[in-house]
């Protein structure tokens, strides 16, 4: 698999700048809209393992998550527990994260991307962002 495109305003999932105020405009729209909105602070973050952890806390996955990419993948194409007409997640201060664990970054962004696609199926909007 391939991470999602860098660009485009269809794609669910985008690395871009997000600037100051960048994520929280974003959020601020998506509630507009009546869509659950997470900002996910990923400052520090230099592996997998974390990377799980911080989604997982923001998010509030239940307690059968098992810390891996597969069950990262179900709980994204489930979130029944945070119910809304769509879903927007903004992962900020991702550099760290992209210098440290590149292949990691990818592997998310293919999943975040599986996932849109899951929730789509069903006419839901799922979106991610990444601070690039």
């Amino acid at each position: 698999m391939n991470p999602p495109e860098q660009s485009g305003q269809s794609d669910p999932v985008q690395r871009l700048p997000l600037g100051t105020g960048g994520a929280a405009a974003l959020c601020a729209y998506a509630r507009s809209l009546g869509h659950d909105a997470t900002r996910i602070d990923l400052a520090g973050c230099h592996d997998k393992p974390t990377f799980l952890e911080r989604t997982a806390e923001a998010l509030d996955f239940p307690g059968w998550f098992g810390e891996n990419w597969d069950a990262y993948y179900d709980c994204l194409a489930d979130l029944g527990w945070r119910t809304a007409p769509g879903h927007l997640l903004v992962y900020e201060n991702a550099s760290e994260f992209a210098a440290s664990a590149p292949e990691a970054l990818n592997t998310a962004l293919v999943i975040l991307g599986d996932a849109a696609a899951a929730w789509a199926s069903r006419g839901v909007p799922f979106r991610a962002f990444v601070d690039a």
